[in-house]
C-alpha cells in the first residue's frame, strides 16, 4: 500500500512524536490510571472540566494535572476550548474505552515498557535481554506462573484477547471429524481445554505444557469439574529431543509456534509428527502478518514480534503465512485445509504426507 508523502515540515513533527513517544505513553497510563480520562468524559455534556476542577475532584495538584494535560493535548489526546475545559477527542476516548487498546496498553506498560530498553542487546545476542526486569528465567513462558500478579493478569490478557473471539467458530472446525482425544499445545490457563469439555460432551483433552503453566491450568480445569477427562503432560521444547504422547485424533496449536524461532519450530512440529497415526489431524491457529485485512492489525503483530525479541524468546516473532507453510511441508505434513477465521486468524488444517483424503 503507497504511504502519502509528507512534507518536510510533516516529517519532521512525525519524528519528533516518535523521540517523545515514551513520554506520551507514560503519561497516557497516567491519565487512565489516576481517572483523568474517566472525569473529562463524565463531563462531556457540560463542555468539559478544568484543570483546577480535576485537581480538586482526584485529590491531586494543580501542577500534576497540568503537565499530563499539557502534553496529552498536543498530542491530540484531549482538546482545550475558550473557557480552558478539557474533553476528550476521538483518540482520548479510544485510548481509555476500547477494549484492544485496553489490552494493549496494559500489556505494555505491565510486561513490556523496562524490558524493551534491552532490545539492542538482544538484537546483538539472540536472547531475551530485557527478561531480567521480570524475572531469572530463560525464556518467559518458565515464569508465567510466578510473574508479578499485575503483570500476569496483563500477558494472559493480552493472549486470550486475540483468541477468545474465534474459540467458537475454531471449535466447530476441531469437532467435524468428532475426536475423542485432543492434545493441546501450550495450553496456558486450560481455557481451551475447559471450552472442548463443554462443547464436546465426550472428549479426552491432555494439555502439553511446561510444568508450571500445566500445574496452573490444571487447577482451573478441577474447578470447572473436568478432571476426569483433562490430564497434563510436562514438556520442555527446547529440551534436546522432546517427546509427546501417541493417541491423539487432533493436535492443536493456538498461538503457539510463533513463541519459537523457524529451527524450533520445525523441531516442534516433527515431534508431532512422530506422534501422529495416518489419521490424525494436526491444526495450527494464528495471526499472520501477511493475510491482515487492516494496517493496524500488521502493525500490532509487529509490535508484538519485538517483544518475543526483547522478553518471551529471544528469536521468535509473528510470522508471515509462508513461512509457516515451507517448515509445514518441511516436517512431513501437507496442508489439508487453509481456513480463514474470523478477522485475524488463520487454522491450516495439516496431515502427513501420502494420507490426504
Amino acid at each position: 500500500m503507497s504511504k502519502k508523502q509528507l512534507k518536510a515540515i510533516e516529517a519532521l513533527e512525525e519524528a519528533q512524536k516518535i523521540a517523545f513517544a515514551p513520554f506520551i505513553f507514560q503519561a497516557t497510563v497516567s491519565l487512565r490510571k489516576l481517572g483523568v480520562f474517566d472525569l473529562i468524559f463524565e463531563n462531556r455534556h457540560v463542555g468539559g472540566v478544568t484543570i483546577e476542577e480535576i485537581a480538586k475532584k482526584l485529590s491531586i495538584s494543580n501542577y500534576g494535572i497540568g503537565v499530563l494535560l499539557e502534553i496529552a493535548e498536543s498530542s491530540d489526546i484531549v482538546s482545550k476550548n475558550s473557557e480552558h475545559k478539557f474533553e476528550l477527542t476521538k483518540t482520548g476516548y479510544f485510548l481509555n474505552f476500547n477494549k484492544t487498546v485496553d489490552v494493549n496498553i496494559n500489556f505494555t506498560n505491565e510486561v513490556c515498557y523496562k524490558g524493551l530498553f534491552h532490545l539492542e542487546e538482544s538484537i546483538k545476542t539472540g536472547k531475551p535481554e530485557g527478561l531480567k526486569e521480570l524475572g531469572d528465567w530463560d525464556t518467559i513462558y518458565e515464569g508465567l506462573s510466578l510473574l508479578d500478579p499485575e503483570a500476569q493478569k496483563s500477558w494472559f490478557e493480552f493472549d486470550h484477547h486475540y483468541s477468545d473471539d474465534v474459540f467458537d467458530d475454531a471449535l466447530k472446525i476441531i469437532f467435524r471429524t468428532n475426536p475423542n482425544v485432543v492434545f493441546d499445545i501450550g495450553g496456558n490457563t486450560g481455557k481451551f481445554a475447559i471450552s472442548s469439555c463443554k462443547f464436546n460432551a465426550d472428549v479426552a483433552i491432555k494439555i502439553i505444557d511446561l510444568p508450571g503453566q500445566l500445574n496452573k491450568a490444571l487447577v482451573n480445569i478441577k474447578n470447572e469439574g473436568f478432571e476426569d477427562r483433562v490430564s497434563g503432560f510436562e514438556i520442555d521444547w527446547l529440551s534436546k529431543d522432546p517427546q509427546i504422547p501417541t493417541g491423539a485424533n487432533t493436535i492443536w496449536m493456538s498461538q503457539f509456534l510463533d513463541c519459537f524461532s523457524e529451527d524450533e519450530i520445525l523441531k516442534i512440529l516433527k515431534t508431532c509428527v512422530k506422534s501422529m497415526d495416518d489419521q490424525a489431524e494436526l491444526l495450527i491457529m494464528e495471526t499472520f502478518t501477511d493475510r491482515q485485512k487492516f494496517d493496524n492489525a500488521k502493525f500490532i503483530l509487529e509490535a508484538t514480534s519485538l517483544y518475543f525479541t526483547a522478553l518471551a524468546s529471544g528469536n521468535s516473532k509473528m510470522y508471515p503465512a509462508e513461512v509457516f507453510i515451507k517448515l509445514i511441508k518441511k516436517a512431513g505434513l501437507m496442508i489439508k485445509e487453509d481456513l480463514n477465521i474470523g478477522e485475524y486468524h488463520t487454522i491450516l488444517v495439516c496431515k502427513k504426507i501420502g494420507h490426504i483424503e
